[in-house]
């Protein structure tokens, strides 16, 4: 899908996560073709740069230009083990209330939200590192199903 983006940010393999429209955006001739195909919350990555430049009141450098950009892989600990590469399932968020954890970002990780439904598209095995929960945990790398 194509969007715009500030031109300083516009950099293949960069990885965003889109927390909805500026009040700005409302009136902007350019908001179906900016934002419109985005879902908030959602990481995407930019997988090409396009030549066109647009004026953008809300980027610090005044400019947008078009990106081609696709879902970003997630990276995730989860405690589930029938899982495989290649195996698909429904994320669900884990029982747990431990806001100061060094993982907590990978059990909770930007741009995947409860019930959607993944692919493991890598499977990098146990996560070696104690859980506060005491839960083991495996690392995977997901891609979504659409």
């Amino acid at each position: 899908m194509i969007t715009l983006i500030g031109k300083k940010l516009a950099k293949e393999g960069q990885e965003f996560v889109f927390l909805g429209p500026a009040d700005e955006c409302e009136e902007c001739r350019f908001k179906s073709s900016c934002i419109g195909s985005l879902e908030e919350n959602r990481k995407y990555v930019i997988t090409e740069v396009r030549d066109n430049e647009q004026k953008c009141p809300i980027h610090g450098d005044g400019i947008v230009v078009p990106v081609e950009v696709d879902r970003a892989k997630i990276d995730l600990l989860t405690t589930s083990k029938s899982i495989f590469e290649g195996s698909t399932f429904t994320f669900n968020a884990p029982d747990c209330d431990e806001e100061d954890c060094e993982f907590r970002d990978l059990c909770f990780p930007e741009g995947l939200v409860e019930n959607d439904k993944c692919i493991v598209l890598n499977h990098e095995g146990k996560h070696n590192n104690e859980c506060k929960k005491g839960y083991k945990l495996n690392k995977l790398t997901l891609g979504f199903v659409v």
